[in-house]
Order: structure tokens, then sequence, then C-alpha cells
């Protein structure tokens, strides 16, 4: 396994954590699943937007 492969699997692995993050914290907040798969998909913007804000 190069150094390339273990980079791409970080990231990937990175950006899934922060989706499932955005997510939680979207749905607690707005106690709704459209806003909760929206904040996924913006995923660590939303999370760091977040810990900005509050």
């Amino acid at each position: 396994m190069g150094h390339k492969e273990t980079i791409t699997k970080t990231v990937k692995s990175g950006i899934t954590f922060g989706s499932a993050l955005a997510m939680v914290i979207s749905y607690v907040n707005w106690h709704s699943v459209g806003w909760a798969i929206f904040h996924g998909l913006l995923s660590w913007v939303y999370v760091i937007y977040y810990f900005i804000r509050y």
C-alpha cells in the first residue's frame, strides 16, 4: 500500500466522519431529517461553522 493510498483513505474516512458529525449536530439542533441531509452534504463546512457560531 502506497503513501498516496493512505492519504486517499484518510481523506475519505475524514469526509465520511465529517458528514456523520454534521448530520448528528444538525438533527439534534433542528430535529429535521431534511436539514440533516443538507448539512451532511456540506460536511466539515457545517461542523466548523457550528463551532464558530456556538
